[in-house]
């Protein structure tokens, strides 16, 4: 079953995905516009270089050296393990996001999409496959092929590459000289989700995913240890800041998903059917006898039939965090989110209501955002979330397979934290239950409300021991 969670879980890494089947090794640690870019032919050695002005990005090269971040084996006696590129470069999927790019399956995703290049060449998937940016911030040793690397998540590095070796160096020093503060969860997240959700510039719409490529889905402690974790667990000597990092995650993808559907409603396309359930539509036929959609009283609630849903998968799990933090916002959150479900399950919805609901809503998401930040964390809070969210399967596998799956990588970060610090002694039944979510959500178009209910129930029943 670990296994198979495992492969769900990658198999969701949407950034390099396309046409990728291996699976990393685990490290033992808990339409842009702009114009296409190619790297330099020569790519001498950093050490040969004049110093670099700030804002240049030089690659990953300049992070390689065992002395730096090149180490085979982690080191002990230093702040950092040390071997970060070593773990990037041999397992991290992010490394291979290029070289997807010129895959059968890519190929023919830009044929259909008529992108007028291979996708290898084209911004449109550039934007997220590599390190795109111009050729004015290109140091002499980048290279685009490098895939998704070191400065995607840190930032240009000519600024602070130097200074921040340099013995007791600060890490404020190195965020002022252009680093980007992954430390800050809120940022953390919203740099992931600039790819894993997207921006104004860099998206995937219902076009693409009709033309091949994966839905976007995340959950920023799941996919962290999936990357795999490239640094020092727990995190700030903070034995619950996975709890935290799952709850700031699901806080600031919900305010990025609404600024997204305010985006696309206010945009040229409407409606984008990538805002809605997915397998509403897409999912296997059967007969009317067996088909537990229409078997079920609470499926059509609050919509006509054969009106699709808007897909509430980045609220229907943060809606018990809130619950468990702040009663009243979380009365705020469920008036919002009820208003702006109410529109978007209108078969034709008027988009400057839903615009306006959506933005309404994700200016309370980002105050709920640094509220979760703030919240302390520990054994007690982390169990009845579990609990919580155990106990709404049955309403939870209503929502359709996304919302299942969200509750799926919940339960997962939720666990993996509370059993590091309590190794409660049922753990291997909680994983085995945790484990079986996962095994009905392999095949997203025969997803089934009943079992996955049914599996939920038997979480919960674990969880309550």
């Amino acid at each position: 079953m670990r296994k198979s969670l495992l492969a769900v879980v990658l198999s969701l890494l949407v950034l390099v995905a396309v046409g990728d089947c291996q699976s990393p090794s685990e490290t033992g640690q808990d339409t842009s516009q702009s114009p296409a870019m190619s790297a330099p032919e020569s790519s001498a050695p950093l050490y040969d270089q004049k110093p670099l002005p700030p804002g240049k990005y030089i690659g990953p090269g300049g992070c390689a050296a065992s002395s730096c971040h090149g180490s085979v084996r982690p080191k002990i006696t230093t702040p950092i393990f040390q071997n970060e590129y070593t773990i990037w470069i041999a397992q991290d999927k992010h490394a291979r996001a290029f070289g997807v790019l010129r895959n059968k399956v890519s190929e023919r995703i830009g044929r259909i999409l008529n992108l007028g290049k291979p996708p290898a060449e084209a911004p449109r998937c550039l934007v997220c496959h590599s390190l795109y940016v111009p050729p004015e911030q290109q140091a002499q040793t980048f290279e685009l092929g490098d895939g998704v690397s070191c400065e995607n998540c840190h930032g240009s590095a000519s600024g602070w590459l130097g200074p921040h070796t340099t013995k007791n160096w600060p890490h404020e020093k190195s965020v002022q000289l252009g680093m980007y503060d992954t430390r800050n969860l809120e940022n953390r997240a919203s740099r992931c989700l600039t790819c894993h959700l997207g921006t104004a510039d860099k998206f995937v719409d219902h076009e693409m995913i009709a033309a091949g490529h994966p839905d976007l889905t995340f959950e920023l402690s799941l996919f962290s240890f999936v990357m795999p974790t490239h640094w020092k667990l727990p995190e700030q000597e903070k034995p619950w800041r996975q709890v935290q990092a799952w709850g700031v995650g699901q806080a600031v993808q919900l305010r990025e998903s609404l600024n997204r559907l305010a985006r696309r409603a206010n945009g040229p396309i409407w409606p984008e059917y990538g805002e809605l359930d997915c397998f509403a539509c897409h999912h296997s036929l059967t007969q009317a006898d067996d088909s537990w959609r229409l078997k079920s009283d609470g499926y059509y609630t609050g919509r006509r039939a054969g009106n699709p849903p808007w897909n509430e998968s980045r609220v229907v799990v943060f809606r018990d965090l809130v619950a468990e933090i702040s009663p009243n916002s979380s009365k705020q959150l469920d008036d919002e989110v009820l208003q702006l479900a109410g529109l978007m399950n209108q078969l034709q919805g008027n988009r400057e209501q839903i615009a306006a609901s959506a933005t309404r809503a994700a200016a309370f998401a980002d105050q709920l955002v640094k509220q979760v930040d703030a919240q302390g964390y520990d054994s007690a809070l982390t169990m009845r979330l579990m609990r919580r969210v155990a106990a709404d399967g049955a309403a939870i596998s209503m929502e359709g397979e996304r919302p299942a799956e969200q509750a799926a990588f919940t339960l997962d970060s939720l666990f993996r934290a509370y059993n590091q610090n309590e190794k409660p002694g049922n753990a291997s039944e909680i994983r085995a239950e945790i484990d079986g979510l996962f095994s009905l959500l392999k095949e997203p178009s025969g997803y089934s409300a009943p079992r996955f209910a049914a599996q939920m129930k038997k979480v919960s029943e674990v969880i309550g021991r």
